[in-house]
């Protein structure tokens, strides 16, 4: 990938989805003041967008019931764009109401995971997403992003075709999100190639600028960093990423961790990559979450340390020495 080398001065972009996508998923209950306190941390970390929680309904994803709460709590800095997930104009009537900056809708390339995911078909959600654009779309505080899940594959039909996505971009720009927003390409389960990402980036960018283009990428498979790169040697510039790879979509069968935050950043610092993200002060906060949450997280930076973090010598070797 030697033409990667040649684009080092291209910033990458970093959004941070632990506090909604990550969190989605937790068995336990994180309390408020902890999700508060996360997104608080995160927002010190040098990040331009952070996706702080979502509005679907509490009995569909019970780990989020307190999206309200929190948005109307975090301390904002100036700069940051907190983004909300919804699925109806409902949710993003209590989206407004909370402040967010950003509602990002959710499609799926799959009609059999927009089923599980949303509880309807594909059609009934585009024009779902029309009554929304109506809503929030003449807003000069908000703006809109659209995403297309599953879109490199899915767990119950497999392999998607590359034109249905390209058609689903065309139908979100009619509706006007590229004019207010953006649209995300998400990799829902892991299911992606890199030979695969640069063919439907470079597609895709043909359509819109890279400023409007974001890529969610799931690690299920191991090659969520490998996926970065082939996108943003294709052009692609903004990332979703989760502190510690937390995440998962509970409607996806092996819908493992998104693609860790601090590793992700890492590569960028060693392959001198800007991103404006404070290394040091995400592997601490990264070296919390098991106390937070009860359990290990698949990030790996924050277990190894940085290729810097050098080890003693052994003690033998001292004394032979």
């Amino acid at each position: 990938m030697s033409a990667l080398l040649n684009k080092v001065s291209d910033r990458l972009i970093v959004q941070e989805v632990s506090p909604r996508d990550g969190l989605q998923i937790e068995p336990g209950w994180v309390p408020t003041e902890d999700k508060i306190a996360l997104i608080d941390g995160l927002s010190q970390a040098g990040f331009s967008r952070i996706e702080a929680g979502s509005f679907v309904s509490p009995k569909a994803i019970p780990a989020l019931r307190d999206g309200d709460d929190v948005f109307r709590r975090i301390a904002r800095k100036d700069g940051v764009i907190y983004v909300a997930l919804i699925p109806n104009v409902k949710g993003a009537e209590r989206a407004l109401l909370a402040g967010a900056d950003e509602l990002n809708m959710v499609m799926s390339a799959s009609q059999t995971h927009n089923r599980a995911n949303m509880r309807m078909n594909c059609e009934a959600s585009l024009a779902g997403f029309a009554d929304i654009v109506s809503l929030a779309g003449g807003m000069d505080n908000v703006s809109l992003n659209a995403t297309i899940a599953t879109a490199f594959g899915c767990p119950f039909e497999g392999k998607i075709d590359e034109d249905r996505v390209m058609r689903i971009v065309d139908d979100y720009l009619q509706l006007g999100a590229h004019a207010i927003g953006g649209i995300t390409l998400a990799d829902t389960t892991g299911m992606a190639n890199p030979r695969q990402v640069a063919r439907i980036v470079g597609r895709v960018l043909q359509r819109l600028p890279a400023a409007a283009l974001t890529l969610h990428f799931h690690n299920t498979r191991g090659l969520g960093l490998v996926n970065v790169m082939a996108a943003y040697e294709a052009g692609a510039r903004r990332f979703d990423a989760a502190l510690g790879g937390l995440g998962g979509c509970p409607f996806a069968p092996g819908a493992s961790g998104n693609i860790c935050t601090e590793d992700l950043v890492n590569l960028c610092e060693e392959t001198g990559i800007e991103t404006g993200i404070d290394l040091p002060l995400l592997i601490a906060m990264s070296r919390k979450l098991p106390a937070l949450l009860g359990h290990e997280v698949p990030g790996q930076l924050a277990k190894a340390g940085r290729n810097g973090d050098l080890h003693p010598i052994p003690a033998a070797l001292q004394a032979a020495a």
